[in-house]
């Protein structure tokens, strides 16, 4: 029972770091933090690493630390929720910034629907130069619209 309760911790960790990212990028990178999104939104940025990268730090942080105190003494609840916070930057990563940024070219030759579909709704984010005016903060979950799309131009 006590590992059917920590499996559902980390999923609904997950599930919710999606809500984290959306509030995170709209209200505080096209915030004030500003400052370290702004070169993510400037095209053909020529370095493999952008001030934008600080945000994985800050988000890396909480989950290393619930990973040491989730494990002093026996393992708890807390490791768990650090658990579910690495996984979707695992799984942040990997759409964002190899799927649909190409900054690695790991998985260059995806047609999926459903990666379409991000990709899609993030160019629509990044149409925006500024922290304006800004739309579809998500990652995982964006407006379905995107989706339908990428699937009826796959028919």
């Amino acid at each position: 029972m006590e590992t059917l309760l920590y499996i559902m911790i980390t999923l609904l960790v997950f599930v919710s770091m999606e809500g984290v990212t959306w509030l995170t990028h709209k209200y505080i990178m096209h915030g004030l933090g500003w400052y370290f999104h702004e070169d993510h939104h400037q095209p053909g940025y020529p370095h493999i690493f952008e001030k934008n990268d600080f945000f994985f730090v800050v988000f890396a942080i909480p989950s290393i630390l619930l990973f040491y105190f989730g494990t002093r003494g026996e393992i708890n609840w807390m490791f768990f929720v650090g658990l579910g916070i690495l996984l979707y930057g695992i799984g942040y990563f990997l759409v964002h910034d190899v799927l649909i940024h190409r900054r690695f070219k790991w998985f260059d030759k995806t047609n999926n629907w459903y990666f379409r579909g991000l990709r899609k709704a993030h160019k629509i984010h990044h149409k925006h130069l500024g922290k304006e005016d800004g739309e579809c903060f998500g990652m995982l979950f964006v407006p379905l619209k995107y989706f339908r799309e990428a699937k009826l131009s796959t028919l």
